[in-house]
C-alpha cells in the first residue's frame, strides 16, 4: 500500500475519534465549543457525535457523591463551645446549571463547604447544647437519675439531634438548587466538646461518679456493721445457751454422781471412807512429799491399822 492512502485512513480514524464520545449508564454529558455549552446535557446511554477538534466533552457523575466537612468549632445558645462533624449526600440534578455556575466537582464541594458550614454554625448556635446532643425524649420513670445534671439531661427538648440535622439540609437545599445540586441527606456524625471545655467535664463526671462510688461505699460499711453486729449477737445468743445447757447437764451430773456416791455410801461407809481416803492419798501425795502428822490423825489411820 502506497503512503498516501495509509496517511489519509490514518486522518480518518483521528477524525472519527474526535467526532465521536461514549456514555455511560454513570455519566452524563456537557459538550462545549470554545468553553461555552452547546445544547443540554446528554444523559442518555450509547454512542454520540460531536464536532471534532472544536468540541470538548465535560464529564459529571449521576451517582451520589460524598462531602464530608471538617470539624468547627461552634458556639451553642447556652454559650457551649463544642465540635461539630458534619457529613453529607448530594447529586448533580441540573448538569447544565452545575456547569456554568461550579465548572466541576472541586468548585462543587467548595462550595458546599461554604454553604453547610453556614447553616451548621447559624443552626447550632440557635438552640441549647442538650437538643443537639439528644435524639427524642427519654421516660424519667425509667432512668435511674443520681444528680442534678442527670435530671436536667432529662427536660424535655424541642428538636433533638434529628430534626436540627434536617433543619439544616432544608436551609441549605434552598441555596444548592441555583447550582444544579440536590442535597440528599446530612447528618451531624460527631459532636464534641473543645479540649478545655472538655477536661472540665471530665473532672465534673470522674467526681461524680467518685461521690456515688462514695455513697454506695457508705452503705455496704453500714450494712457490713449491721451484719457484724447481728453475727456478733447471734454468737453471744449461740454461747450464752450453750454454757446454759452446760451448766444445766453438769448440774444433772453432779447431782446423778452424788447419788451414787449417797447410795455406796449407804451400802458400805467403812469401804467408802477407804476408798476416798485412797484418792486423797494420790492427790496429796508423792515421792518426794514429806509429812508430819501425829499418831492419832485420821489420815493415816488405814496405814497404821492395815486390814
Amino acid at each position: 500500500m502506497k503512503p498516501g492512502p495509509v496517511i489519509l485512513l490514518l486522518a480518518v480514524l483521528i477524525v472519527l475519534s474526535g467526532a465521536t464520545y461514549q456514555v455511560s449508564e454513570v455519566d452524563q454529558v456537557i459538550v462545549t465549543q470554545f468553553g461555552n455549552p452547546i445544547g443540554e446535557a446528554v444523559t442518555e446511554a450509547g454512542l454520540h457525535f460531536k464536532v471534532p477538534f472544536i468540541q470538548k466533552t465535560n464529564y459529571f457523575d449521576k451517582r451520589f457523591l460524598e462531602w464530608d466537612g471538617n470539624p468547627n468549632q461552634v458556639p451553642t445558645k447556652d454559650k457551649r463551645f463544642i465540635w461539630v462533624d458534619t457529613y453529607a449526600r448530594w447529586r448533580i440534578v441540573d448538569p447544565l446549571r452545575f456547569f456554568e455556575r461550579l465548572r466541576d466537582e472541586r468548585g462543587a464541594q467548595s462550595r458546599l463547604d461554604d454553604i453547610l458550614d453556614g447553616e451548621t454554625r447559624n443552626s447550632v448556635a440557635r438552640y441549647d447544647l442538650i437538643e443537639i446532643v439528644r435524639s427524642s425524649n427519654r421516660n424519667p420513670d425509667d432512668v435511674l437519675v443520681e444528680s442534678e445534671e442527670e435530671a436536667a439531661i432529662l427536660e424535655p427538648i424541642g428538636m433533638g439531634r434529628g430534626e436540627i440535622a434536617l433543619e439544616i439540609l432544608e436551609r441549605s437545599a434552598v441555596s444548592t438548587a441555583d447550582f444544579g445540586i440536590e442535597l440528599l441527606d446530612l447528618r451531624l456524625k460527631r459532636i464534641n466538646y473543645v479540649e478545655e471545655v472538655q477536661q472540665d467535664v471530665f473532672a465534673r463526671m470522674i467526681a461524680e461518679r467518685q461521690r456515688i462510688a462514695e455513697e454506695f461505699r457508705s452503705e455496704g460499711q453500714g450494712e457490713a456493721a449491721r451484719i457484724g453486729g447481728e453475727r456478733d449477737r447471734e454468737l453471744q445468743r449461740i454461747q450464752s445457751e450453750a454454757y446454759r445447757e452446760a451448766e444445766e447437764l453438769r448440774g444433772v451430773a453432779d447431782g446423778e454422781a452424788t447419788t451414787i456416791y449417797g447410795e455406796a455410801y449407804s451400802r458400805d461407809a467403812n469401804f467408802y471412807a477407804f476408798t476416798k481416803s485412797l484418792e486423797t492419798y494420790e492427790k496429796t501425795m508423792d515421792p518426794n512429799t514429806v509429812l508430819i502428822l501425829g499418831t492419832d490423825n485420821e489420815l493415816l489411820k488405814y496405814l497404821e491399822q492395815p486390814q
